[in-house]
């Protein structure tokens, strides 16, 4: 069961990953993900970790990387079979096109080295609601 300290973990994890994805720190993201990370969404496609740093730092990656990502909203929840869910918001800002907004659907698990989220499903939600008119 998780108590306030877990659950303020988890909110720092949320926040962190903004922070380090925001400073090109691609060595760090192990700091927020698992090694084996399964993300999905957006125009990535499911991968590793070592996968989304090699898009994300690509000469066209770079290009459509967004400047800054604002992560609001987490709501952290556990299942009864124990598995650590979060869903959190975010804010993606581009030098270019007008702001975006993200939902970002995590399973958290507890590591030796921390929480860390294992499973991303990230969906463009400003995209969505311009396909549905």
């Amino acid at each position: 069961m998780l108590d306030a300290s877990d659950r303020i973990a988890l909110h720092e994890l949320a926040a962190l990953y903004g922070h380090l994805i925001d400073q090109r720190r691609w060595d760090d993201l192990h700091l927020v993900f698992t090694d084996d990370l399964v993300y999905e969404g957006l125009t990535h496609t499911t991968g590793s970790i070592a996968e989304k740093v090699a898009l994300w730092t690509s000469e066209d990656g770079i290009k459509r990387h967004p400047l800054a990502h604002h992560i609001t909203n987490p709501v952290v929840t556990e299942d009864a079979d124990g598995t650590v869910r979060m869903i959190c918001k975010g804010i993606m800002i581009r030098a270019e096109v007008a702001p975006v907004s993200i939902i970002y659907e995590d399973i958290a698990v507890r590591t030796e080295r921390g929480w860390r989220i294992a499973y991303r499903k990230a969906t463009n939600r400003t995209e969505q609601a311009l396909a549905a008119g």
